[in-house]
C-alpha cells in the first residue's frame, strides 16, 4: 500500500482495490470536484496488496468520508463492515462504503443500479435471458439487477458445475436461448487488451447484446469480436458513471 494523503483540510474519498492505477474513479471524481469548485474535496486510489491493509488507510487518512471498492475486494471487504445496506446484504458484495464520524463502516452496492440503468435502453422484447461470464462480486450485482429487470440468467465459469455453465458448454443452442452476454471478469482490461473470454464468437448474431464491464480499453476484444457478428455492444463506462453518482448521493445523504 502506498500514497496515503494526510490532510486535515480536505474531505477525502477514495478507491480500494489491487492494481488500480488505470481506474476511472479518481479522474472522474476529481474532475467533478474541479468543475463544481469543491476545493475541499479530493479523491485518491488506495492500491492494497491485501484487504487487511484497509485498516491502515482508515487509521492514517484524516477526513476520510467514503470509499469505492473494486476487484478483488468486493466480497472480502464485507467482513470489515460494521453494517450493510439491505441490498448489499442480498447481493453479497460491496462497492461503496460510508465512514461515520465515529469511524463506523457501512457497506452498500451501487453496481447493480449502474448496470441496470446502462442496460435498460438496449433491451428489446426478445432479450429474455442472459449469460453472466464470471461468478465474483461484480457478477452477483449483475445478477441482482437482472432479477429486478425480470430477465432470467445463468452463470458461466471456467469450471462448470451442475448449475453453472462452463465455457465449453456454450453452443449454438445455448446462444439461441440466451440473447444477452455479460462479461464481469477483468479479462481484456488494459494492458492485456488482446485477451478475451473463451467463446465461439461466430455464435453472436444481431439479436444479441454483448455487455462488457471493462471500460479500458473503450472497445475490448470481447466487444469487437461480438460486434463483428452483428451484436449490439456496450462497455462499462456508463455503468460506472451511474454507480459513481449513486455512491456520491449515499456519501452525502
Amino acid at each position: 500500500m502506498k500514497g496515503i494523503l494526510k490532510s486535515k483540510s480536505k474531505k477525502i474519498y477514495g478507491l480500494i482495490g489491487r492494481g488500480i492505477s488505470y481506474s476511472f474513479s479518481a479522474k472522474y471524481f476529481n474532475d467533478k470536484f474541479t468543475k463544481k469548485e469543491m476545493d475541499n474535496c479530493y479523491y485518491q486510489n488506495f492500491d492494497l496488496e491485501y484487504i487487511s491493509e484497509l485498516r491502515n488507510v482508515l487509521d492514517e487518512t484524516k477526513k476520510l468520508k467514503g470509499l469505492n471498492v473494486t476487484i478483488p475486494y468486493k466480497e472480502d471487504v464485507i467482513s470489515m463492515m460494521d453494517s450493510l445496506s439491505k441490498t448489499a446484504r442480498i447481493i453479497g458484495a460491496v462497492n461503496t462504503i460510508t465512514i461515520s464520524k465515529k469511524g463506523k463502516l457501512k457497506g452498500y452496492n451501487t453496481d447493480y443500479f449502474g448496470f441496470k440503468k446502462a442496460l435498460k435502453p438496449l433491451l428489446e422484447p426478445h432479450h429474455e435471458k442472459a449469460l453472466i461470464l464470471g461468478t465474483g462480486g461484480a457478477a452477483k450485482a449483475i445478477a441482482y439487477a437482472l432479477r429486478k429487470l425480470k430477465i432470467e440468467y445463468d452463470f458461466v465459469s471456467r469450471t462448470g458445475t451442475d448449475v453453472i455453465f462452463s465455457y465449453d458448454d456454450l453452443d449454438k443452442e445455448i446462444f439461441d436461448e440466451y440473447q444477452i452476454i455479460i462479461n464481469t471478469t477483468p479479462v481484456g482490461t488494459y494492458p492485456n487488451v488482446n485477451e478475451y473470454p473463451a467463446l465461439d464468437y461466430s455464435l453472436f448474431t444481431e439479436k444479441h447484446i454483448a455487455f462488457d464491464l471493462v471500460y479500458n480499453p473503450e472497445e475490448t476484444a470481447f466487444l469487437k469480436k461480438a460486434a463483428a457478428h452483428g451484436a449490439t455492444i456496450s462497455n462499462g463506462y456508463k455503468m460506472l458513471v451511474y454507480q459513481a453518482e449513486k455512491a456520491w448521493k449515499i456519501w452525502n445523504k
